[in-house]
């Protein structure tokens, strides 16, 4: 319940300032999937950045904590667009619940991803609400320390504001490298409504 309360408020903090404003494909968030499974005991802290398909280039921080049996977390920076368009505040929060665990008969895991944002700029802002499930497995190679987490997350965006399409899709593909006890490399990737390809230094603890 304290989730669903904590994305609930977010929901209402970004919809009080948002107003009706175009959309392009890359207003609606960052390609920066998630894995299906957290890679920390108790939080992670980062930086991302995003180079989507039109141009461009967003920097992002994030930090997410764990709460049981999900990890819930929050982002923020900007994206300087190409040409003279204005820099774009993005702000938003992520949650992340473990829903299948691989068997015999299907080898993957799996973890739902709902999470709410904002995309302000000029006095202006679109409000996103991504859904997705994140499959994948943990490979780790016979005689070596790294371990890798390949995944696929499909993702519906629903998109608050005067945009052409409320309704977008993306198929998100990405790996997470654990290279040390303490640090991951992630790469990622979305084709459909939302591409470009995103890269993330992220420290565990």
């Amino acid at each position: 319940m304290r989730l669903i309360h904590s994305l609930l408020g977010c929901v209402v903090a970004v919809g009080l300032v948002s107003v009706p404003a175009p959309v392009a494909a890359q207003a609606t968030g960052t390609t920066t999937f998630n894995a299906p499974y957290r890679a920390f005991t108790r939080s992670e802290i980062g930086v991302l950045l995003s180079f989507p398909d039109g141009g461009g280039t967003a920097i992002e921080g994030a930090y997410r904590m764990a709460g049981g049996r999900f990890d819930f977390g929050f982002k923020g920076g900007f994206f300087d667009p190409p040409g003279p368009g204005h820099t774009e505040l993005l702000i938003g929060a992520e949650a992340r619940q473990r829903v299948i665990t691989h068997t015999v008969d299907f080898p993957l895991d799996g973890a739902l991803l709902l999470g709410v944002g904002g995309n302000l700029v000029s006095g202006s802002a679109v409000m996103v609400i991504p859904a997705g499930l994140s499959l994948g497995r943990r490979i780790d190679p016979q005689g070596s320390t790294v371990s890798i987490v390949p995944y696929v997350e499909p993702t519906v965006f629903l998109l608050a504001g005067d945009a052409t399409d409320h309704v977008q899709f993306s198929l998100g593909l990405g790996a997470d490298f654990r290279l040390t006890r303490v640090f991951d490399a992630r790469i990622s990737a979305g084709l459909g409504d939302v591409e470009g390809v995103s890269i993330g230094a992220v420290w565990v603890h």
